[in-house]
């Protein structure tokens, strides 16, 4: 009868988590990538979200076990969640993000995420993990001035007379395969551990940490050589290709770190007895369920953020891309939820005043940051409460 009492329950906890692996596809994860290539013009809203799928289900599986682990062990101290916890946790930030979906703003998912889980920790009786919530919210609050400064720079560096188009986009290029080659991937790895593409490469080369810089910077080399040429002979269709990379490497990149935010309450249910399951598989749940999120409610929000944020060219859409993976990858590095929605609406941002801030909405954006705020509090005291409400009535 126990068996049968915590079966039913982890059932729904696992459906809780799927909605809301769903809602993070529909919205941030399934929606920023591509928004800027679509605005751009470089790819269609339907063909972005097929992609945007796929890729998020990748980067889920091969990245996402370090924010997984941070949201499911690292937000709340004293105390483990319960499946009637990670429920109410789960349900209460998926139905806010879903909210933000069908209503075409936006809704910072890590930020409704961390709230409702550190509500329902509280309702518990844990304690906070102030030093946790102080990493959270010091790369929150870098994100707009970081992320918009670079995509600024970038901006106004690809407008710039003086400096050709080709050789400004492949040495971009190069900068993001140098990032590349250091991104770190779990199939790399030892059993348990991630390695980077540089590390592997240099592996057998004298030298250790120089050895991976050299090689870093020949596989960076390489990729602005490939970009210069392919530029060279059609500069509009190179550009459009680099865009349509950054907007593929972005899309996994959220995978990878979105994927966290929808299943890690579940991680303290399934650490052991019965019904343990291994974290790869988990996570490759929870990309099945970003897909499905992306391929079904996602084209309503990249059509949002593509046409109501900035009206964007190539070049601006590559400015707001760059930083975009580059955040997000140090984020996944660092095992911090962040919300895609504040990375790349920041780097739109940015890279929409570097054309006098033509096409960019001031009106949407300060709703937009309310909304993301107001998600915070709203979801910490909606769990709260609704937690003590149903231990006092159950």
């Amino acid at each position: 009868m126990v068996a049968t009492t915590t079966l039913v329950t982890l059932s729904v906890a696992a459906l809780a988590s799927l909605f809301m692996a769903w809602a993070i596809g529909a919205g941030s994860s399934g929606s920023t990538p591509f928004a800027p290539a679509v605005g751009a013009n470089a790819i269609g809203v339907m063909r972005a979200a097929l992609v945007v799928g796929v890729l998020g289900l990748s980067g889920a599986v091969l990245q996402g076990a370090n924010v997984t682990e941070a949201v499911g062990r690292e937000l709340i101290r004293g105390v483990t969640l319960s499946p009637t916890a990670a429920i109410v946790g789960l349900l209460t930030a998926a139905i806010l993000v879903a909210i933000g979906v069908f209503t075409g703003y936006p809704i910072a998912t890590a930020f409704t995420v961390t709230g409702a889980v550190v509500g329902v920790g509280l309702a518990l009786g844990g304690d906070p993990a102030w030093a946790k919530y102080r990493e959270i919210v010091a790369l929150w609050v870098a994100v707009p001035f970081v992320g918009g400064g670079i995509a600024y720079g970038t901006a106004r560096l690809l407008r710039t007379e003086g400096v050709p188009e080709r050789v400004a986009v492949p040495l971009l290029a190069g900068v993001v395969g140098l990032v590349l080659a250091n991104v770190e991937f779990v199939l790399l790895g030892p059993a348990g551990e991630s390695a980077s593409l540089a590390a592997v490469a240099a592996g057998g080369l004298p030298g250790g940490p120089i050895a991976v810089a050299a090689v870093s910077v020949l596989f960076a080399a390489v990729v602005a050589v490939a970009l210069y040429g392919d530029m060279t002979r059609d500069q509009a269709r190179g550009q459009r290709r680099f865009l349509l990379v950054m907007g593929g490497l972005v899309a996994f990149s959220a995978g990878g770190s979105q994927v966290g935010l929808a299943l890690g309450p579940l991680l303290p249910l399934l650490d052991d007895g019965p019904f343990a399951i291994p974290l790869t598989t988990l996570l490759l749940g929870g990309g099945v369920g970003l897909l499905l999120g992306s391929w079904t409610g996602a084209p309503r929000m990249i059509k949002a953020l593509a046409q109501d944020y900035s009206s964007l060219g190539p070049r601006r859409s590559i400015a707001a891309l760059i930083p975009s993976f580059v955040i997000a990858q140090t984020a996944v590095f660092l095992g911090v939820p962040v919300s895609f929605n504040e990375i790349i609406v920041s780097a739109i941002i940015g890279s929409g005043y570097a054309a006098g801030g033509a096409g960019v909405s001031g009106r949407k954006m300060i709703y937009t940051v309310l909304a993301w705020l107001g998600s915070l509090a709203l979801a910490g005291g909606v769990s709260y409460g609704a937690y003590r409400l149903w231990t006092a009535v159950a």
